[in-house]
């Protein structure tokens, strides 16, 4: 099965883009060559850009602290494992603590750097990292991948707190979902009068790996529309008219 997300508001969109980043730069981080390093880099240019929201920080906190208050009323529940109950309270309380005590904005530290600025200003031209325009990176590329390893790493590690609090919300989100399956006619499907109302914060959408469209999600709270593409690289976007069974997820904070 492949599952395709969709977030329902800007905060959720936010926290899935700054995801898929965090994961792209610590796979790169973990290789030896100098253009991997490279793009590590310039992913973590992209998680400055996306986080540097000035309420990133108190909408995180917020979230996991209205999380805790959730998750504290179902201690009497007896359907609740107590231990797994704790363990993610513990994340909750361990992740609020880093946040509160990150200095200043996030990514100031990258920001007051002179020498990563010029570099950031420089990757956003076309070619504009060539070794003629930037000679000292050229220069650090060349170096040990273990020397810039280390850099990336001490780059980044003042905005872990970040990723560790948003795992934390996006993990209780996907796992907060009313689960429907579904079949499309034609290669379309549409539904008003969803029932989630405002409460729903993402749609996750599950195919079989082997047929050969992609969806494409439309949704507000008063209606959704899917339409099912064939997907290829070498072909204009045309919609697959056989049906699809679908699982539909409807998931909410």
């Amino acid at each position: 099965m492949i599952c395709y997300e969709h977030p329902l508001n800007e905060r959720i969109r936010t926290l899935l883009r700054l995801e898929d980043l965090f994961d792209k730069i610590i796979f790169l981080i973990d290789k030896d060559d100098a253009i991997e390093h490279h793009s590590a880099l310039v992913t973590l240019f992209e998680i400055l850009d996306v986080a540097s929201r000035a309420d990133m920080k108190s909408d995180l906190l917020q979230e996991l602290e209205r999380q805790k208050q959730v998750l504290d009323n179902l201690r009497t529940n007896p359907d609740v494992s107590k231990e797994a109950l704790d363990q993610v309270l513990s994340n909750i309380q361990v992740a609020s603590k880093s946040i509160l005590a990150m200095a200043g904005k996030i990514g100031e530290h990258l920001r007051d750097n002179e020498w990563l600025t010029g570099i950031k200003q420089r990757v956003t031209l076309p070619g504009g990292a060539c070794a003629f325009d930037l000679p000292s990176y050229h220069y650090w590329l060349h170096q040990d991948p273990e020397l810039r390893r280390n850099d990336i790493n001490e780059w980044l590690s003042p905005m872990l707190p970040i990723r560790d609090g948003f795992r934390i919300v996006l993990h209780l989100l996907r796992n907060n979902g009313k689960t429907f399956r579904h079949k499309s006619i034609n290669g379309t499907f549409q539904q008003t009068e969803m029932g989630f109302g405002r409460a729903a914060h993402m749609l996750r959408l599950k195919l079989e790996d082997g047929l050969p469209c992609v969806p494409e999600i439309s949704a507000n709270k008063y209606a959704l529309n899917i339409r099912f593409v064939i997907s290829g690289s070498k072909q204009k976007t045309k919609l697959y008219e056989g049906d699809v069974e679908f699982e539909l997820i409807f998931c909410n904070l």
